[in-house]
């Protein structure tokens, strides 16, 4: 058995790799637009949240049961506690997401709730002993301060836009940085326990979150439009049932590092949604964090130019 994995340890490696970062870069795209459905379904935030868990846990199932995946789902000993932490930690995840978004915007709250990377990359080495290459640690920084820079707050126009409303906003803020923390326990939490099908992770994060907010849509009211219904559907069924999917794929056949750099993909598609809907314009300044993000993807897409590895 040894001598089978040291004699294929070479190609197959690098187009496991291959596969993760272009599985990334699908789901994130795909994520980019979840903040036109949270939008115009115009929900309470945790209503939304158990919307996209119920109708999500639905559509993982039917796939799981369709594709003979079902086995995959039952979980013992630890694996089911790592799956259900992993669960709690996405709910809030989602809920302080989904509020943030109306107190500042699509992208402003997607590109400051992706400071999540240098959480996962710092956890990561202190708690996981994953060695970071300098490459890496240049990389992810780049895509910081391009993050920075895309959300306009170095624009003079969108600062004074920001301090009209304070509160809201620096609430908004707050809540994207309580978030980006959840989310970062998911992806180191989902690295501890490779063994467990994508699917069952989705699965059971899904279930987690519609029995713990069960209660939701009774107390703060069901959707009262059919087009709310619609755009909640697609929230479980795409960003989801499709988009969880795809990206825990990819993070099962990458280290953490890339993982953290690759998830700028998201809100680089947030941003330019953005744009497109609802005609939010980017400055130039914007732009420029946007450029900066996108070369710190490509230079850590090379192969050899960003790789972690193992402690």
């Amino acid at each position: 058995m040894s001598t089978v994995k040291h004699s294929t340890i070479g190609t197959p490696a690098t187009a496991r790799d291959r596969q993760g970062q272009w599985l990334m870069i699908a789901g994130g795209a795909l994520l980019g637009t979840i903040g036109v459905f949270v939008e115009e379904a115009g929900q309470h935030p945790l209503v939304t949240v158990w919307f996209r868990c119920a109708f999500g846990a639905m559509a993982l199932l039917a796939w799981c049961l369709a594709t003979g995946r079902g086995k995959q789902l039952f979980l013992h000993g630890r694996a089911r506690w790592v799956a259900c932490a992993t669960g709690m930690l996405m709910v809030m995840n989602w809920a302080l997401f989904f509020a943030a978004i109306p107190r500042t915007s699509i992208a402003v709250a997607t590109v400051i709730f992706h400071i999540q990377p240098i959480w996962v990359i710092v956890f990561g080495a202190l708690f996981l002993r994953e060695a970071v290459l300098p490459m890496q640690w240049l990389a992810t920084l780049a895509a910081l301060g391009g993050l920075v820079l895309t959300t306009g707050l170095l624009d003079s126009a969108a600062a004074a836009a920001a301090a009209s409303s304070s509160g809201d906003y620096m609430a908004g803020v707050l809540m994207c940085l309580g978030g980006s923390l959840c989310y970062a326990g998911v992806t180191l939490l989902a690295n501890t326990q490779k063994t467990i099908s994508p699917y069952a992770m989705a699965l059971w994060q899904c279930l987690v979150g519609a029995v713990a907010l069960a209660w939701a849509p009774i107390v703060l009211g069901w959707p009262q439009q059919g087009a709310a219904w619609g755009w909640l559907l697609g929230l479980g069924v795409l960003h989801t049932g499709l988009a969880y999917v795809v990206l825990f794929a990819g993070m099962s056949r990458l280290g953490l590092g890339r993982i953290a750099v690759l998830q700028f993909v998201y809100p680089l598609t947030a941003v330019l949604v953005d744009l497109v809907v609802y005609g939010r314009t980017l400055g130039p300044i914007q732009l420029g964090g946007v450029g900066l993000m996108a070369v710190a993807l490509w230079t850590l897409r090379r192969p050899g130019k960003a790789a972690v590895a193992s402690g």
